[in-house]
């Protein structure tokens, strides 16, 4: 039988556990599973998008609601099973979410690495005057104005 990777989805119920076992998988500790659990309990997850491929769970991202600027997401974490890395699944599922942004004019921000995030369609320039060092925009058109980004609490001590 053939597999191949569907569009990311929306996660469905029951879907938890295969998340958390992706994210022990693609991190070298705990911290991402931890943090994604501490999100779904202090009910700041916007949405929990997953990339299937046949029954197993091969992608995932977290979007969760800022606390400032009000309206504004955060991205993370992020992750692809180490077995389907570097294929071009991430950049695909992260560009659909950065389409999004752009379409809705809705500010997704994400700290991470500039080279994979700018290829998926997120900015450094929209970002430069935000005071959150090593971040990235997408669904601006003209560079954020100078403010502070401000995390929900489960981000504390990350």
């Amino acid at each position: 039988m053939l597999s191949h990777t569907s569009f990311a989805r929306d996660m469905h119920a029951g879907e938890e556990e295969q998340v958390d076992q992706l994210l022990r998988l693609a991190f070298p500790s705990d911290a991402e599973a931890n943090l994604v659990r501490k999100l779904r309990k202090s009910r700041v997850i916007a949405g929990e998008t997953v990339l299937p491929l046949g029954d197993q769970i091969i992608g995932y991202y977290a979007l969760s609601s800022l606390i400032k600027p009000k309206g504004w997401f955060c991205l993370a974490p992020v992750a692809i099973h180490p077995d389907h890395q570097r294929g071009g699944r991430g950049k695909r599922m992260i560009g659909m979410l950065s389409e999004w942004a752009r379409l809705t004019n809705t500010p997704v921000v994400v700290q991470g690495q500039p080279a994979f995030f700018a290829k998926a369609g997120f900015s450094l320039d929209c970002a430069a005057k935000l005071n959150a060092p090593d971040h990235l925009v997408a669904g601006l058109t003209k560079p954020a104005p100078a403010q502070d980004l401000i995390y929900p609490k489960p981000f504390d001590g990350r």
